[in-house]
């Protein structure tokens, strides 16, 4: 295993850590916190969207951790995760609404910067993205 190796279990490791710790929180004492970011428009009560989403992230952290001979099929749907919570992050942004110590419009704008570094660090810790290019490069 080389060191390329190495970094990308430590990165699918730590990602899929910080999912269950994220999803933990979902689920308890972040519970609020995370209503925030709910869009306005999304047609579900805040609190069951929190939940849902919570779950997901518990069982994407899992699979993240336990499941690495799934890890690029995994890896493609943390990364589709994290783009389907990004409308949230932009609504945060758009409503001006404070959660996790994002009480400026400066520090919500910079925030949605970090969303892709999340998809990019999904699709690489998996190999997934590798994976889709040497598919490609095969035909």
């Amino acid at each position: 295993m080389g060191l390329a190796d190495v970094l990308r279990t430590g990165g699918r490791l730590l990602l899929g850590g910080t999912l269950l710790f994220t999803g933990v929180s979902h689920l308890t004492v972040a519970r609020e916190e995370f209503q925030a970011q709910v869009p306005s428009w999304v047609p579900l009560d805040p609190d069951l969207v929190v939940v849902l989403s919570g779950v997901a992230e518990l069982g994407l952290g899992a699979a993240l951790v336990a499941l690495p001979r799934w890890k690029v099929p995994v890896g493609w749907a943390t990364g589709a995760f994290f783009v389907a919570i990004f409308p949230g992050n932009i609504a945060q942004y758009v409503e001006g609404k404070d959660g996790f110590g994002l009480d400026t419009d400066q520090a919500r704008l910079t925030r949605l910067f970090f969303q892709p570094v999340l998809v990019a660090w999904a699709l690489w810790s998996t190999e997934a993205w590798k994976t889709w290019r040497q598919g490609r490069r095969g035909r």
